[in-house]
């Protein structure tokens, strides 16, 4: 079983910067690609930004320039540096994971953790 642990959320006001960390746990599994979503109440989850096993990214065209995603492997991490955060950007940011263990491929999501942009 893998489990992924999101952090880094919170307030800040417009045009400031927050980091979203998330890492993943469990045994004997290798991901494959990571996915930053995000989602406002009564609106669909979109996906905000991806990087692959490779590094390959790639991002929504409202986060370009402004989000940038990496990877450490050896950490079994994901990040999301958000710079010149708008209020548009406030909404519940989950990260998603697919990959596969010994046993079986996963497609599994972190909890979600609230940004929240003033302006």
């Amino acid at each position: 079983q893998v489990q992924l642990a999101e952090s880094g959320g919170g307030s800040v006001q417009a045009g400031g910067s927050l980091t979203l960390s998330c890492a993943a746990s469990g045994s004997r599994f290798t991901v494959n690609s990571w996915t930053w979503y995000r989602q406002v109440p009564g609106n669909e989850r979109e996906s905000v930004a991806a990087i692959t096993s490779i590094g390959t990214t790639n991002y929504a065209d409202s986060v370009k320039g402004r989000f940038t995603i990496s990877r450490d492997n050896a950490k079994n991490s994901v990040y999301l540096q958000m710079d010149s955060l708008k209020p548009e950007d406030t909404a519940v940011y989950y990260c998603n994971a697919r990959g596969y263990t010994d046993r079986a491929p996963f497609n599994n999501w972190g909890q979600g953790t609230q940004v929240t942009v003033s302006s």
